[in-house]
């Protein structure tokens, strides 16, 4: 297999823009990877193997005539298949929606092209994003999951099928798999990546995700999807900073809150191991690290998530028949009749909790500027009947907080624990810049074997 796809992202855009290597090479390399290892993996539903050699070509013509349409020209990426793609099958995972061919493409995926990425094709999701378990392995050892929702982006990516991923979150579906999968997942502030076009699960919390291998590739792709969008009302119109500028340097090591008081102690002792080994490291290499009491209200945070997913479900599943109901995975299904049990009462004081977590965790960002956590409780569990566990990581999505989550090490089955770091609302541009340096420290430079 060709070692084009041994770059990260940020490589793969520099070697075409020197010459180094075409768009049309970089394609092949991955479609060829694809070949190779998916039968194994089972990461994408759908390849656009003869559109993207089109395009492929035009961006190497533009190229030799010194046109260059942004900075992931000709960078091959994957699309989770809950993202309307134009001409191309959107099915987000379910029966229902096995027919349905978008006409247009979501803002994103139109931000990526206009941006000069290639979209290879669209990457398994599980059911509509929810829990159900989709077909994809994990590359690391394919007896176990990859996480999920994002389950064929995290795989792809980490097989180093292509070079970047979309994902979403509506709980833990972006940074799970990440961790999962040793890869770098940035799930930014709630609407600073629009979500229009993007098949919803509930409104109110899903998240455009991102699946990289590094944080400057994560950057690389924050920096073209972030900003306003007329098409969504929820997308915010903040100005954009320039993400990629601070991590020209290695800048200053971070005020680091790491949470007490029982709030991880699900996590198992070789990920707790783990946790104290990182903070011991970034102590060493300058970083403040201090334990801090955790919001008042997050103890309450999962119970009222859980209320506001299945209520935002059910405004979507209300419009489906009882026949098509009955054909949906069994966690979907049973998530909407749930939310249709739920008075508009229950879900309005969600909401008010929501506010009130909101604010405290504000308040620690008084006191730190970055907070650390495990992302999991433990690594990928084995088989293919659970996408994993996302408490940890559940709380900071119904925040609407942005989180960067990194591979901090392999438990003793060879397989990667994640940490997550958490910053104040809109500082995704200091989160970068903090986790940059974290990764440095931490220098996690391991491929799954099987991508070896």
């Amino acid at each position: 297999m060709s070692a084009w796809c041994e770059l990260d992202l940020a490589q793969a855009a520099a070697r075409v823009r020197d010459g180094a290597v075409s768009c049309a090479e970089l394609v092949h390399a991955c479609l060829d990877r694809i070949e190779a290892l998916d039968p194994q993996v089972r990461a994408w539903t759908t390849i656009n193997r003869d559109e993207v050699l089109r395009e492929a070509a035009q961006l190497d013509a533009e190229r030799a005539r010194g046109a260059w349409r942004g900075i992931l020209h000709g960078v091959p990426l994957g699309v989770k298949d809950v993202f309307y793609t134009a001409g191309v099958r959107t099915a987000a995972g379910s029966r229902l929606l096995a027919d349905f061919i978008p006409r247009y493409d979501a803002a994103a995926v139109r931000r990526l092209k206009q941006a000069g990425a290639l979209v290879l094709g669209k990457t398994v999701t599980t059911e509509f994003a929810y829990l159900d378990p989709a077909q994809t392995r994990n590359p690391w050892r394919l007896e176990h999951t990859p996480g999920g929702s994002s389950s064929g982006s995290a795989a792809a990516v980490a097989a180093r099928m292509c070079f970047g991923a979309l994902g979403t979150q509506t709980v833990g579906s972006t940074i799970r798999p990440a961790a999962y999968c040793g890869l770098v997942g940035l799930k930014p502030t709630y609407g600073r990546i629009s979500r229009a076009g993007v098949i919803p699960l509930a409104e109110g919390l899903d998240h455009i995700g991102i699946l990289t291998r590094t944080v400057t590739d994560a950057a690389l792709m924050l920096q073209v999807l972030a900003g306003h969008d007329a098409d969504d009302p929820r997308a915010s119109s903040q100005a954009v900073p320039d993400y990629l500028s601070g991590l020209q340097s290695t800048g200053r090591p971070p005020r680091i809150g790491v949470l007490c008081g029982g709030v991880f102690a699900g996590a198992d002792d070789e990920v707790k191991t783990h946790v104290e080994n990182v903070t011991q490291r970034l102590r060493r290499a300058g970083a403040e690290v201090n334990e801090i009491d955790p919001p008042q209200s997050l103890p309450h945070t999962a119970q009222a998530l859980a209320v506001e997913v299945a209520y935002e479900a059910a405004v979507w599943g209300r419009a489906l028949s009882d026949d098509d109901r009955a054909r949906l995975g069994e966690k979907i299904r049973d998530l909407i009749e749930r939310g249709l049990e739920i008075q508009p009462a229950q879900y309005e004081q969600a909401e008010r909790l929501r506010d009130q977590f909101r604010k405290e965790a504000r308040e620690l960002f008084g006191r730190v500027e970055l907070l650390l956590a495990p992302s999991t409780p433990a690594s990928a569990p084995k088989g293919l009947a659970s996408t994993g566990d996302p408490r940890f990581i559940a709380p900071w999505t119904f925040a609407g907080v942005p989180v960067i989550g990194m591979p901090m090490g392999l438990d003793s089955l060879g397989l990667p624990l994640g940490i997550q770091l958490i910053g104040p609302p809109f500082g995704e541009d200091r989160l970068l810049v903090y986790g940059r340096w974290c990764e440095a420290v931490i220098a996690f430079e391991l491929a799954p074997p099987l991508a070896s």
